[in-house]
């Protein structure tokens, strides 16, 4: 995978291991409810070796089921949590250092190839993909998947999660909130109907129907809300420099700027990105870095950690107000690509 990357500023294989460091994290942050007790190690220890009562086992059966529907499963789901770690991995695999826009201009075939929509994000998962399935990773893939269910699930856990790291495009950004507002704004209550025509349907048989049906929507409801989760999880993840300790958010920021200076400088790019890059990160904070740090704290599966993002998003967002301008002004003392303007 590192051999498909190029020696980009920013989008580098340094960079995909960046993110796929803030997944791994964030996805070891997924925390049952404050309130739900796991059992201590002694007890686990105890039911391990087969001294359990039933009256224990059946609580930690309990609280594990609980654990699980809290963060819609994927706190049980190996296949998912190497999917979300696979996808930070090969995420800008073959990116050429330019937004999708300028990859369109410059690779008309390429573009074609994918209608024009998401470019970048779509010429990674295919080289990716086609890396996997080599015959010299066969070993690799029947652990990932031993079943051909398994492989197009894996599959589609990953184009998905892929595909959300393209923020740019206004249509999918409009089917992720109108998603959002659908899992996390509606299914609630719908969800607490459907508990109730549940029980009716146990007291009377004749509804049973409704019961399959109740459930089937409850199940839907959830998949919907991991599938949004894991969305955000990769989009946070693929920005997790700004919601991080200052000095890392500048690290990676003048990176990126340096990538998209030399774009300017090799007439890949029409705008000086040192003109307006201090406003420029300001609106990226006000509307996508904190919103984002705010749905993961409203999605309610990451415990501390979407605290902690947040306050480090706010916290960057106000020191760059006061030193940005300065920052800017380094970057370019910095630079050392090439210049022909």
């Amino acid at each position: 995978v590192a051999g498909l990357y190029r020696k980009n500023p920013f989008h580098s294989f340094e960079h995909a291991s960046h993110v796929t460091m803030s997944v791994i994290k964030l996805m070891t942050r997924i925390v049952a409810p404050s309130d739900l007790d796991l059992g201590s190690t002694a007890r686990e220890k105890t039911i391990h070796e087969g001294d359990e009562n039933a009256a224990d086992k059946g609580r930690l059966q309990k609280e594990a089921s609980s654990l699980h529907d809290h963060t819609y499963g994927i706190t049980s789901d190996p296949l998912t949590q190497f999917a979300c770690a696979f996808t930070a991995l090969i995420h800008d695999v073959d990116h050429t250092g330019v937004p999708n826009q300028q990859l369109i201009s410059e690779n008309p075939r390429l573009a074609a190839i994918y209608k024009n929509r998401s470019v970048a994000e779509q010429n990674s998962l295919s080289l990716s993909w086609d890396l996997l399935m080599d015959e010299r990773f066969e070993n690799l893939r029947n652990t990932i998947f031993s079943t051909k269910a398994e492989l197009c699930r894996f599959r589609e856990l990953v184009v998905n999660a892929v595909m959300a790291t393209d923020i740019v495009d206004k249509d999918l950004k409009v089917l992720r909130n109108e998603r959002w507002n659908k899992a996390f704004e509606t299914t609630d209550n719908s969800s607490n109907s459907n508990n109730n025509d549940v029980g009716n349907v146990t007291a009377d048989s004749s509804r049973k129907g409704r019961s399959v049906s109740a459930k089937r929507a409850t199940r839907d409801g959830v998949n919907r809300k991991a599938t949004i989760v894991i969305e955000h999880l990769i989009q946070a993840s693929d920005v997790a420099h700004t919601m991080q300790h200052w000095h890392i958010y500048v690290k990676w920021n003048e990176k990126l700027f340096h990538e998209m200076y030399k774009a300017y400088q090799m007439g890949r790019s029409d705008t000086d990105p040192s003109v307006g890059w201090y406003q420029g990160e300001m609106g990226f904070f006000d509307f996508y870095i904190i919103p984002l740090a705010r749905k993961l704290q409203e999605c309610g599966v990451f415990g501390v950690s979407s605290a902690e993002y947040l306050n480090y998003a706010k916290a960057n967002r106000k020191e760059w107000e006061t030193r940005g301008e300065e920052s800017v002004v380094k970057y370019l003392k910095n630079y050392t690509g090439p210049r022909n303007k």
